[in-house]
């Protein structure tokens, strides 16, 4: 009795769960996108299919399909499959695990394949306790991250994996995705008769930023709020998905990859005086909550690395930008933001001090300290007069430019050149 209820139970969540969950594929041909990893012939595929899984770690954006795929693997291999995810559980949850794993193998010869979502989670203790049943090869690992697991992964575990990168869902694979929904009537709306315009399908598609899961919610949200005519039929309007939709989530993480991507396209548009672009980065990592300080203050760098003597003025106007952005804060400081943004863009560049600094600083790491030559030390006690220190020294405001001229460099290093102006400089 208390396993049919618990079986209605099951049926009763299954048809209640979101539109994303339920329609999550089943097999490789209800499966769309990441054709590199799992299309016809592939490594992975022929892997999974053969019942031949080695450890792994997926790592893509959200709703790229890693959690889907584990779940064919679920569906398609003779092993016990368990899932976890990295938020919610830890070593003990990970030892019983392991237990279980051995036991499945002592009494029934039987493989286990541990999926572990957001992995990342996990910290560095965690990761160390579950490299040992990996290295056996008692349990076959499947771990999912949105985060680059270079960082985020430890190297022992992740040498011992092989990591497979899913990409962003193009807009003709979310459009598949979209179509499978509206036309299964088991786990779809197939059920319901349900239009969408035109401008609303590609808002839905072009606002997911390759999300399938985004799309999926979107789209359940706007047939649930859209009413059916007198036919029986939804139409589901631009409106509707703008509603559904709300707000184009930005896959920006300020303390992962993409926070380093963004800001490293942010810099490089300014660098190349592109302002459209300076101001499209700009503005992703300001829609993305990005601390307007941190921004401010690449800015300021950016002066005088880029800009440099080309524009000294370009300096003191990053400062007045990062002065204004501490004062104001958001939102007017966006403002501040854009009128730095626009200025260091179209400012002319030259890195010729900081090429000087780069040089100066690799003859000081790959030469030993070199001596002060004499004539430039400071002789504050007799001794010092008596060895010479500051004799032949000439005070520069004593002598004219040519007559002035001595050695500033160590003896080893006479006569090189760090600072090299360009030639249409204004510092020449």
């Amino acid at each position: 009795m208390a396993d049919l209820f618990q079986e209605k139970m099951k049926q009763s969540l299954r048809r209640e769960a979101p539109l994303a969950d339920r329609m999550r594929s089943r097999t490789f041909d209800e499966f769309f996108g990441q054709e590199k990893i799992v299309g016809p012939g592939m490594l992975l595929r022929r892997a999974i299919e053969n019942d031949e899984l080695f450890s792994i770690i997926f790592w893509g954006p959200p709703g790229s399909g890693k959690t889907t795929l584990a779940r064919i693997v679920a569906e398609q291999t003779k092993s016990k499959f368990v899932q976890m995810s990295a938020v919610t559980s830890g070593i003990a949850d990970l030892r019983k695990v392991i237990v279980e794993a051995e036991k499945q193998r002592s009494f029934h010869n039987e493989r286990t394949i541990l999926f572990v979502d957001e992995i990342h989670r996990w910290n560095k203790a965690q990761q160390d306790a579950f490299l040992p049943v990996v290295e056996s090869g008692l349990i076959t690992l499947i771990g999912a991250t949105t985060e680059n697991p270079s960082f985020e992964v430890i190297a022992p575990l992740l040498s011992r994996s092989r990591v497979f990168v899913l990409e962003r869902l193009s807009v003709p694979e979310l459009s598949k995705i979209v179509k499978q929904a509206l036309k299964d009537k088991e786990r779809g709306l197939g059920k319901e008769k349900i239009q969408i315009a035109a401008k609303a399908m590609d808002l839905l598609l072009e606002a997911s930023n390759g999300d399938a899961r985004t799309v999926l919610n979107a789209l359940e949200i706007a047939s649930k709020a859209t009413k059916k005519d007198k036919t029986g039929v939804k139409h589901i309007s631009l409106h509707d998905v703008e509603d559904a939709l709300q707000h184009k989530a930005l896959q920006y993480d300020k303390k992962g990859e993409e926070h380093y991507n963004v800001i490293s396209a942010f810099i490089k548009s300014m660098r190349g005086s592109n302002p459209d672009g300076a101001l499209y980065w700009l503005n992703r990592m300001v829609e993305a909550g990005e601390d307007p300080e941190f921004i401010a203050r690449r800015m300021v760098v950016f002066a005088s690395e880029d800009v440099g003597m080309a524009d000294p003025q370009a300096l003191h106007t990053a400062i007045d930008v990062f002065n204004a952005v501490r004062l104001i804060g958001y939102p007017e400081c966006q403002i501040n933001l854009a009128h730095g943004v626009v200025y260091l863009a179209n400012a002319p560049k030259d890195n010729s001090s900081y090429q000087g600094l780069l040089e100066a600083k690799k003859d000081v790491k790959d030469s030993m300290n070199e001596p002060v030559p004499l004539h430039l030390r400071n002789a504050v006690t007799d001794l010092m007069k008596d060895l010479k220190y500051g004799e032949g020294y000439k005070y520069s405001h004593d002598y004219s430019p040519e007559d002035g001229k001595q050695d500033y460099l160590p003896k080893k290093l006479q006569g090189k050149k760090y600072y090299k102006p360009k030639e249409d400089q204004n510092e020449k």
